[in-house]
């Protein structure tokens, strides 16, 4: 029976209210699974275990995605929160033994650095990855007894070549790994890094974005479950990146100057957006129903949200405040990995990626359409339309005109000004969902 799996962990998640009671089991089950896999996998430090055990998941054709994601956010309560599960966690960094526990201290050195810097916990959890993974790398490949202070850019440049070469990761991926180790060497070890040019790079050749015509996008739109629909028609109708969408806050849409304002963007840029003025009654109407949700969480003693940087500490009440809560909230409170506060945070990112790649499919189009694909479309549609590529630019918060160029390779008349492409979309079918 599934109620008897750890049941000191199922009590803390029933008393602690941030998982459903019909779902407590659920979360005591994958972590008695990850427990008896760890087992077997003892010589993997923690975190690299818990993403091995992750893929093993998503490797088997029975474990749907939300499951695996069930699991990940169960393994985190578990060696986050719950008392016994955080002091396995530091008995586990502390039987580490040798070169083996510097390796332990450094991600931890890491983690703290990396949130001195105020980097996002996206940042953080691939970072650690990375620097997990080269380690991994240097132990199990190279046959070499890490010896951290002795560590050099011949290292980081072999490892570099081996992603290029042996694994073939695309060069995104590549440049990901060598951002996280450059943060490590510079920010953790104070190791200078020299000729890692001279690395096996992974090419990428030029390549065109993926584009949806406007017959697509609406046939988008009519097939989209209803509760999502805003999702989409904001991600086309203001050219929003995936986590621009998930952070966007109550205080962020100007209705009377029909712009959305985008905090903290890609390179911790601000900058300001179309608002649909197609979308203005249903998002007010959205967030009516949010405000309701946030209601109920103040009730209930909770309905607070995560404040960027030191502002928590300079205006301590002002996470519960109507105008920091997310637009598109979470369904379910949850606990914050870093501060223990129970919160309700934005929707998730695989969310968002499901909705999309579940309604391409039912919409039968055949490309290989992304969230961002909505963002390429919105930019195309705009020049299409005439819009001034310079305006163009500033929407998307491209920092050179040659970054956004690449969409002219659609584009024949450039004239009027900016509109929104979703009011045009609407405008020329004459009708509503």
């Amino acid at each position: 029976m599934l109620n008897d799996v750890l049941p000191e962990f199922q009590k803390f998640l029933l008393e602690r209210k941030i998982v459903p009671e019909k779902s407590v089991s659920f979360y005591a089950y994958w972590v008695s699974r990850f427990l008896s896999f760890f087992s077997d996998n003892d010589d993997l430090e923690l975190n690299l275990q818990i993403e091995k055990f992750l893929d093993t998941l998503r490797a088997q054709g029975n474990v749907a995605d939300w499951q695996v994601q069930q699991a990940e956010e169960s393994l985190r309560l578990y060696f986050d929160s719950f008392p016994e599960g955080s002091k396995l966690k530091a008995n586990l960094g502390n039987a580490v033994a040798g070169s083996d526990k510097d390796v332990f201290e450094v991600l931890d050195n890491t983690r703290q650095a990396i949130r001195i810097k105020h980097y996002s916990y996206r940042t953080e959890r691939s970072y650690l990855e990375w620097i997990n993974r080269f380690f991994v790398y240097l132990r199990e490949v190279k046959n070499k007894n890490i010896k951290v202070p002795e560590l050099t850019s011949d290292e980081v440049r072999d490892f570099l070549s081996y992603l290029a070469v042996k694994r073939r990761v695309s060069s995104s991926t590549q440049n990901q790994a060598f951002n996280a180790l450059l943060f490590l060497f510079n920010n953790v070890l104070n190791i200078k890094l020299t000729d890692l040019d001279k690395a096996v790079r992974a090419k990428r050749g030029p390549k065109l974005p993926v584009v949806l015509t406007e017959d697509e996008v609406k046939s988008l739109f009519d097939n989209v479950s209803n509760g999502n629909l805003l999702i989409l028609q904001l991600l086309y109708g203001a050219g929003l990146r995936l986590m621009e969408l998930a952070r966007l806050r109550v205080q962020d849409i100007d209705f009377n100057s029909d712009l959305i304002f985008v905090r903290s963007g890609k390179q911790d840029k601000d900058r300001s957006t179309l608002l649909p003025a197609f979308v203005k009654d249903d998002l007010k109407r959205h967030l009516e129903k949010v405000k309701a949700l946030h209601d109920n969480d103040l009730t209930a003693g909770h309905g607070e949200v995560y404040m960027p940087f030191a502002l928590e500490r300079k205006y301590p009440n002002a996470s519960r405040e109507w105008r920091w809560q997310y637009v598109f909230p979470a369904a379910k409170l949850s606990l914050d990995p870093r501060s223990g506060k129970v919160r309700r945070h934005h929707i998730s990112e695989k969310s968002i990626q499901n909705t999309v790649k579940n309604t391409v499919k039912k919409a039968g189009i055949a490309k290989h359409v992304t969230v961002h694909t909505l963002r390429h479309s919105f930019a195309t549609h705009l020049l299409l339309n005439g819009t001034n590529i310079r305006q163009v630019q500033e929407l998307l918060g491209h920092n050179h005109l040659e970054t956004t160029m690449i969409y002219t390779h659609v584009v024949r008349d450039m004239s009027n000004a900016p509109s929104s492409p979703l009011d045009r979309l609407y405008n020329k079918v004459g009708s509503r969902q």
